[in-house]
């Protein structure tokens, strides 16, 4: 376990992410965005950050704004959700099952006075199932839109806490600030003990909250709906897969007749299957 949460650069490979999420579960990859797109997301998301009401209870932040639908309110956030090294690392934390989908998109603009959120574990959302301690479901980030630092409440993390049993006693005492420049991006598991940190400063703390989850469990996010019908039909293919217009593993999520759930956008008649049989899937899990 590490006592700080490491640094890689913008050029690090998803191997490297992936090696210390394993390790850490955490990293932050510094830079990884131009302050360009950063600008453009912030000022693209400004109006539906401020028409969001602030948190109703002491998780939520009652001095923090939690605005959702990125997809369809900042188009170019799209380059943050589809991030190549963003990807590809969370292709290799959630290689276990079949394929991962979007499980939430969301602005985070912690204000002044904002206190430090409860230490959690995301997966926790999944009704506090117990996931094995081997087995990874999710993959999040958090893209810094403004600078991060521990006074005005980076987000804080325990390195190594993945491998910990399940318990609500963490306090912010043993956490670390993942303190990182506008552009840069922390990574995380979702069995990593973390949260928003306390703002003490006069400005709002800015952030892109997207996460991952693998296909066969449910979104938090429900992308259906957060992306209307016409703007899903502008989208790519592997861009609505990544959504979840895609089976999460044999016979689960099809449409109607059995179809590829990719069809309820494309308006075609596609070919009637249940998808691909992993044999040695089925062996290993059995």
């Amino acid at each position: 376990m590490s006592a700080t949460i490491e640094h890689l650069p913008a050029t690090a490979t998803p191997e490297a992410v992936h090696a210390c999420l394993v390790a850490d579960g955490a990293v932050i990859v510094d830079d990884l965005l131009d302050h360009t797109v950063v600008h453009q997301v912030r000022r693209e998301l400004a109006p539906f950050i401020e028409a969001t009401p602030f948190g109703s209870d002491d998780f939520a932040g009652i001095h923090t704004r939690r605005t959702g639908g990125l997809i369809a309110r900042s188009p170019a956030s799209h380059t943050l959700i589809r991030h190549p090294l963003v990807l590809g690392a969370t292709a290799a934390l959630l290689s276990q099952a079949s394929n991962f989908q979007l499980h939430l998109t969301q602005a985070i603009a912690l204000g002044p006075r904002q206190p430090a959120q409860p230490i959690h574990r995301d997966q926790w959302a999944f009704d506090f199932f117990p996931f094995p301690s081997d087995h990874h479901v999710q993959c999040n980030t958090i893209w810094a839109l403004t600078e991060f630092t521990e006074a005005n409440g980076a987000t804080r993390v325990i390195p190594g806490s993945q491998d910990w049993s399940d318990s609500f006693g963490h306090g912010v005492d043993e956490s670390v600030a993942a303190e990182m420049s506008a552009g840069s991006c922390l990574l995380y598991t979702g069995k990593v003990y973390h949260g928003g940190g306390a703002n003490t400063t006069d400005a709002v703390r800015i952030a892109a909250n997207i996460t991952y989850v693998v296909g066969w469990l449910r979104q938090e996010e429900n992308q259906y709906l957060s992306v209307p019908h016409e703007v899903a039909a502008d989208l790519d293919d592997e861009f609505l897969r990544l959504i979840g217009y895609a089976r999460g593993a044999y016979a689960l999520g099809y449409i109607d007749d059995v179809r590829d759930p990719l069809e309820a956008i494309r308006g075609r008649t596609g070919t009637m299957s249940l998808g691909t049989f992993d044999e040695a899937q089925y062996r290993r899990a059995t």
